[in-house]
This record gives C-alpha cells, structure tokens and sequence, in this order.
C-alpha cells in the first residue's frame, strides 16, 4: 500500500471513530431536576430574555453569543480542493471550528451554505448576527470573497473576517517584517515579485502596503503572467489595483532584482534561475501547499543566505494560520469588538513579530524543551504551539480595539487578563506538546511487549510519522504484517520497524541467558528461563532494555498491571530504580488534573506516599505545569484517627524534612483540595493556594477509582499510567488505552533518561 492510499485510509478512520464528525454540543449548565428546567427553561428563561430585550449586549452576559464564532463557507475554493461544494466542505470547517477550541477556547459552528451568488451569501451571512459573537469567512472563491466580506463589514455590528485573506496576510506580514530585520531591509525599499490573484495573494501584498511596502514596487503575476495595464483576461478591481505601466509580461522578467518573492501560487512556479538573478540576500515565502513554488534545498543551492518561509511544518518558518485567527478572534471578543479593523491586524502582527525575536520566554521553553529558539533565518515566526501565543497576541488586539473605539466591553485590569489568558494554555490536549518537543530531542527505541496488537501497530505509525522515537515490535512478523495490511497501514516489520520473533529470534540463547543471569537466585532454573523467554514478551521486552539493545519498554495492553510489574521489577530494578507510583494525567475540560498511585502500592506506608509525592512533582513539572500536590484521605486536617490519616499525616512530616521545592498540603477530602474557598473555610492559612493539580491517595483503590469515574464519566482523556521511578526505562499501561494514548507514551518514554525519573 502506497503511503498516500495509507493516509486516506487513516484520515477517513479518524472522521468516522469513535464517532463521526470532529465537534459535539454539550451543554454548561445542569440539567438534574424540575428546578434547573424551570430556570433553564420556562418560566426562567424568560427573565433573561426581557434583559436582553432591554439591553442588546447582556446577550454577551447571559447566553454563549459573547463566546460563539461561525465559520462560513459555501466550498467554492477549498485549499488544494478547489470548488467542491458546500456539504463537501464540511470536514473542512469542522476542523476549523476545532481549532478555534483547541487553541482558544472559543466555541464554533460550522455552517455550510450552498450559494454561489456572493450577494445572497452575504444576506444569508448578515441574517446570522443575533446568534454569533462573530463571523469567519472561509474558502470563498476571489473575486466572491471580496463582495460578501465589503457587504457583511458594512452591515453588521460584529467582527467579520476572511481568513483566507486577512489571516494569511498577518502571518505573511510578521514574517515578511522580521525577515526584513535580519537582512537589514526596510519595507519603503525592498521590490516584491508575487504570483497568485487570488484572495490570500491580494491581502498579502495589501497588508504589506500598509507595513510600508510602495505599490510602484509591486509585481503580481497570475496563471496568465505579469498584471500590466489594459490588461483584460482575467481581471478584477483587486488585480487591477497593482497593474504595472510595462512592456514585461512573464515572471521570469519581472524577477530581476527582485527582493521579495511572494508565492501564494502553485508548485515548481520559482526556478534556481530565477532566484540567481533576485537580489542580495534574497527573501522567498513560498506558500503553495502541499508542494511549494521553489523548495528551500534548491533556494539554498544559488543562494545560500536566502531566507525562506513556506506552508509546511517540516520546513523552518511556517506560515500558518494558526498564529493568527483563534488570538485575533479571541481578542476581539472579549472587548466585544464591533470589527476587526487594520489596527487591529497590524496589532496581530507586531505581537507575532516580537514574540520571535523574545526568545527567552520561560513559558515557550517550557514548551519546547531543548530546543534552541533564536530569531534569526530559520527562526522568524513562533511555532503554532508556542504557549505564549494567546497571551501576547489576544493582549495586542484587544488594546488596539480599544484603542481604536471598537470594543463594547473594555477590559480594565489587562495585566489580569494577559496572566487568565496565559493560564488558558494547558486546559486542553495541547499540554502533550511540551512532552512531544522534548522527546524530539533524542531519538529513542520503544519496545512494545504486544506488538500484534492493532492499538500498538496504529501507534507505531503515527510515532514513524510524527516524532523520532524508533518502535520495536514484539511479535511474530507474518502475523504483524497480515495485521498491517488489514488495518491500512503501510508500515511493514523489517522495513519500518524492528520485530523480535518470540518463535524464532537469533537472540533467544542471549536472552534466556541474561534473564537466568538476573533470576537465578531467585528460583528461577534454566528450563524456566527459557520458557519464560518464549511466551513472555513483558519480560522479552525487558531484558531487551537491560541489555541496551532498547531504551524503553511499553507494555500492558492486556493483562493485569502488577502481573506486568512484577517482571520488570524483577529485570530492570536496581537499588537505584524501583517503582515508586503510577501517576495518570487525566485532561479535562477544565484544565488537567493528575492521580497517584493509581496501581503500584495498594496501602502505600508513609514513605512511600513521599516518594509518590516527588515523583509526581517531578513528572507534573515536564508538561509546563507548576506542581499544586493535595494529598488525599478519609481523614481532613486531623480531623479522623484512621490509618489513611496517619500515614498521610506521617507523609507530611516527612517531606517537611525533605528538600521539596513544591507546594504540597494534606490530609484533606478530594472537595477541600478542588475548591480553595471550603479549604480555607476549613482549615483557613493551609499552605495550599487555588486548586489542587495534583490528587496523591493514600491507597490505590480511591485513586484508581477517581481515575476511572472522571475518565468514564467526566469525558477525561488519560494520558498513563506513568510509571514513576524507574527511570523512564518501562512503562505499564491498561487495558482500556487506544492507540493515540499509546502514541502519547511513546512521546513520555521517548524523553530521555537524564531529565526524568
């Protein structure tokens, strides 16, 4: 199977399971009894209708208007789709609309229209204003685009913005703006050659007139060459305004010189030729997706000092979207902006721009863990998940709205408003990016103990795909790849990965033989070793990890957790590794939240509860998060002499007398740790501020218990059981994991050795 057929195949898998479709509605307020009815509903709904009814912009106070964006299309110029239609558009506008949640907590309706007359969308368009916060105009045809957003600005009183255009140009425009710093350019002197008319083409090089750019220095070309006066195929009023007075008709001609080359066009447009003849320390931004106009190895073969941006993340300076639209919104609707108007946008745009050159952020390099971010050629925009986006750029807008008398709802405290903003980055799945760059920074080899399990072989995948860890599969290899093929997977043992064959491995006497090393006097005879060795693939995987011939074991996929344990304890414990507690992070939707020890010590003593304490300091702190560690018990502050209270109490003494540089407080109830106002009413100046993160329990039966019910029944995604202690040398998982929350302990396993326990 090709690995174009393969990624169909799993993209589809992904939009049809575990449910079709990529947003659902859920509802913020209870729904228990004839009380909540009667306020949610009649007679109470009522009340909040008069409010509104009198004051317009209570709507923002008491429905989700304030909070609520449409993404509209009718699918007439879908990236790299072209003219689809508007239902088949729809997966497109979903993931939109999921990523202004994802990385804005902005809520979103996608909403597909079948009109191809521009002026009708628009009325269609400006119908929708009582229900939303806000419009986001995407992948409408040029020259439609540019009548139903002139006709939607003009008529509504909310924000409206094409992202096509608008978004585009903001990223196009901090990047073009650092690149000019760094080779020592201004905007009023640079000669910018651009190919593609369309709408994203057209912003761009409008936002870069506003940046200074001078429109006699601008050369736009399209699929018909040079746009020259009394030109007539293919023309527009948008075209039209950067006509040049010329005999030059083709791009080749208009390049000389050239410092900017903007491509918004198609692949292979952009030659080595014609990048030798541009000028001195040439600046490309080849945006064409998925192949660009000129790649950036052929860029550098003619030109070695030239800065390069294009579309994709496996290329340094993306110009993503990503950067701009879910801060400019976020912004916009928290002021309650009436628009997004250019003060606004170039607000955008300078936030983004510093942002990259401030590259000493303890926020960002919490994110991206060993890696180097220094402004410079390779470095001139963020990286989409870059924490600090939120904060500095919805700030920047928001101040410019109000400002520029846009904003309803001006923020008074926007110091206060920067740090909730800041706070707002790790409710949400995104807080595995941090531990996914730091894996990135070594490349390790994960064994999996279960490795014809479909979850493993789907996981193995996405790891070769997306991070640099190298699985190895335990297995037997005709099954594996019988299993491949059926899954549609173009993965293949041998070629891809690793397999050891538990029937037939080369290594079998060697394995056999270190195992007896390590057992035999614990029992183990050499018969047995050898039996173990054949059937055993939890202790196959192990002793590979002992031998150094893999870095990390992965296993657990059936079978009970301290059947697992027991044998890589036995192999991979020393009197330096031992297991210490299995920490679950369970994401949320209010933010994350961690429990311990939800398998490994079913009365843990006091010290071990210390212990379990430091270790989940420790790992908490890998996701960028600051440790907040409640320990749990039947008893509350003394207030019970029972043994959960006097093993936490003991606990507690001693990491007083441990160097802890973390907040921790305890014995207390689950309620006083989740709710700071009852703990202070308790036990009033504990030590503890704002919400516990972190939920330690003095026996695994409570922790696993609230493990599972937030996981079964709150809708929280695990990402675990983290085995603690061993040195990030195995790992242990449940039954229950899928395939992506392997994919998320392949990245934990993947960090190395040396920065965690």
């Amino acid at each position: 199977m090709s690995d174009n057929q393969s990624l169909r195949q799993a993209a589809l898998f992904y939009h049809e399971h575990p449910k079709p479709g990529k947003l659902e509605i859920r509802a913020t307020k209870p729904m228990a009894n004839g009380r909540d009815l009667a306020r949610a509903y009649s007679p109470g709904v009522a009340e909040a209708c008069v409010e509104i009814k009198n004051d317009p912009s209570d709507a923002a106070r008491y429905t989700a208007r304030g909070n609520l964006v449409a993404v509209v299309s009718n699918g007439s110029a879908v990236l790299g789709l072209g003219n689809i239609g508007a239902l088949a558009s729809k997966p497109v506008m979903e993931g939109k609309a999921v990523l202004f949640k994802k990385f804005a907590n902005i809520d979103c309706f996608d909403i597909e229209l079948d009109q191809s007359d521009p002026e009708k969308l628009a009325e269609i368009v400006c119908a929708l204003e009582p229900t939303f916060g806000a419009i986001n105009l995407e992948d409408i045809k040029a020259p439609d685009c540019f009548i139903v957003e002139k006709i939607c600005r003009e008529r509504m009183n909310i924000p409206v913005f094409h992202d096509d255009q608008h978004g585009t140009a903001i990223v196009v425009g901090a990047a073009a703006k650092n690149a000019l710093h760094v080779a020592g350019k201004k905007f009023e002197d640079i000669k910018v050659v651009s190919t593609g008319g369309g709408a994203a083409g057209i912003a761009c090089l409008n936002m870069l007139l506003k940046l200074g750019l001078k429109r006699e220095n601008v050369w736009l070309c399209d699929i018909h060459g040079l746009v020259y006066e009394g030109r007539t195929e293919d023309m527009n009023p948008q075209k039209a305004a950067f006509a040049q007075k010329t005999d030059l008709r083709t791009l080749d001609q208009v390049i000389e010189g050239a410092d900017l080359f903007l491509g918004l066009s198609g692949p292979k447009v952009l030659t080595q030729s014609m990048v030798g003849r541009m000028a001195d320390r040439p600046i490309i931004f080849a945006l064409a997706n998925p192949t660009p106009e000129i790649l950036p190895d052929e860029v550098r073969e003619v030109a070695p000092k030239a800065i390069m941006a294009t579309g994709r993340s496996d290329f340094p300076n993306q110009v993503n979207n990503v950067l701009c639209f879910p801060f400019i919104f976020r912004g916009a609707l928290d002021v309650g902006a009436t628009e997004i108007n250019d003060e606004m946008q170039l607000a955008c745009i300078d936030g983004i721009a510093e942002l990259a050159r401030a590259t000493t952020s303890a926020e960002a390099a919490a994110a991206y863990q060993g890696e180097q971010m220094t402004f410079g050629p390779d470095y001139l925009i963020p990286k989409p998940f870059d924490p600090r986006l939120i904060g500095v750029v919805s700030t920047a807008v928001a101040k410019a709205a109000m400002a520029t008398g846009v904003a309803t709802r001006p923020i008074e405290d926007m110091d206060a408003y920067k740090r909730r903003l800041d706070g707002s980055v790790f409710k949400s799945a995104l807080i595995m990016r941090p531990v996914f760059e730091a894996a990135a920074t070594a490349s390790r080899r994960i064994v999996f103990a279960e490795g014809e399990d479909e979850r493993v072989l789907r996981a193995s995948q996405a790891m070769l795909e997306e991070t640099t860890e190298k699985p190895i599969l335990i297995g037997r290899p005709d099954v594996i790849e019988k299993r491949c093929e059926r899954y549609g997977l173009n993965i293949r043992p041998g070629m891809d990965f690793e397999v050891v064959n538990p029937q037939s491995d080369p290594r079998y006497r060697d394995y056999w033989g270190t195992y007896h090393d390590i057992m035999a006097r614990r029992g183990v005879t050499p018969d047995l070793a050898r039996a173990v060795m054949r059937t055993n693939t939890t202790a196959i995987g192990a002793v590979m990890v002992h031998r150094d011939e893999a870095d990390s074991l992965i296993c657990g996929t059936f079978g009970q957790f301290l059947w697992h344990l027991n044998y890589v304890t036995q192999i991979l414990g020393s009197d330096v590794l031992h297991p210490v507690g299995a920490l679950s992070l369970m994401i949320l939707e209010d933010g994350p939240l961690f429990i311990a020890d939800t398998q490994v010590h079913p009365e843990p003593t006091p010290e071990q509860l210390a212990e379990t304490v430091i270790g989940a300091a420790r790992h908490v702190k890998r996701f960028g998060l600051v440790p907040n560690i409640a320990i749990c018990s039947h008893s509350q502050f003394g207030n019970m002499d029972t043994d959960s209270g006097r093993r936490t109490r003991k606990a507690i003494e001693i990491l007083d007398h441990s160097p802890c540089d973390f907040c921790y407080e305890g014995e207390m109830h689950i309620d006083a740790a989740l709710d700071p106002e009852l703990r202070d009413r308790i036990f009033p100046g504990n030590r503890m501020e704002g919400t516990a993160n972190v939920l330690v329990f003095a026996n695994s039966d409570a922790a696993s218990g609230v493990r599972n019910i937030l996981k079964m029944r709150a809708g929280g995604l695990e990402v675990g059981p983290i085995l603690m202690g061993m040195g990030n040398r195995a790992h242990i998982v449940t039954p229950s994991i899928t395939a992506r929350g392997l994919l998320n302990m392949s990245a934990i396993a993947g960090t190395p050795v040396a920065q965690y326990g």
